[in-house]
């Protein structure tokens, strides 16, 4: 009967313990998200050159290349697998990209804040806990649900309910793949480069060696 008043406690203060960050966790989520940021400029050059051909065979299409501008909530929350940690990476990012000058210019920070959270509130359903690879999909198909709505309210105002429905599973499609497999296959690469040995992340690498 003592044991169980006690460890319960002493179990929920770990928890909180490791879910409380360090100064390594802000360098290095701050260092994803900066480099996020800076490859989201390379995506936003290509972007319309890329869009136009997916727009003109089918319009909403476009939306399988958001995937590129979802990927750095998911990779930073896979790496520090702290709360915050998605919404702060995809936030970052997406400063960046706008600081140094986009053609979206400050709605940038506001996609960046909303499809961040939809990374984020799905690895807070798992309760952060659970960074197999159909969670990191399902977090990408989150920034990607979030992307959707975001662009169907502010840049897609009106438009009809085949494009929004269209526009919505390929956002979702993109997600998965982009921010989610591709993001997961980068962190379980950084991991066995030793980089991440500080890091949860990093261990799980080294253990299954």
């Amino acid at each position: 009967m003592h044991d169980t008043t006690v460890l319960p406690p002493a179990t929920t203060a770990s928890s909180r313990g490791r879910r409380r960050w360090r100064v390594v966790d802000i360098v290095v989520a701050s260092v994803l998200g900066v480099a996020s940021g800076l490859l989201f400029l390379v995506w936003n050059a290509a972007y319309n050159p890329l869009s136009a051909p997916l727009e003109l065979a089918l319009p909403g299409l476009q939306a399988l290349l958001g995937g590129g501008w979802l990927f750095a909530g998911v990779l930073t929350g896979l790496v520090i697998r702290k709360p915050g940690a998605a919404l702060y990476g995809e936030l970052l990012a997406a400063a960046v990209s706008a600081l140094v000058g986009n053609q979206w210019g400050a709605s940038t920070l506001l996609s960046g804040l909303v499809q961040g959270l939809g990374a984020e509130i799905v690895f807070a359903l798992f309760l952060y806990a659970n960074w197999r690879l159909y969670v990191a999909v399902l977090a990408g198909m989150g920034a990607g649900l979030a992307l959707a709505v975001n662009d169907l309210i502010f840049y897609y105002a009106g438009a009809s309910g085949t494009f929004a429905v269209i526009y919505v599973v390929a956002a979702l499609i993109s997600g998965a793949l982009i921010a989610g497999l591709l993001s997961w296959l980068a962190a379980r690469g950084l991991a066995r480069t030793g980089a991440l040995n500080r890091f949860a992340s990093g261990r799980e690498a080294s253990a299954r060696r």
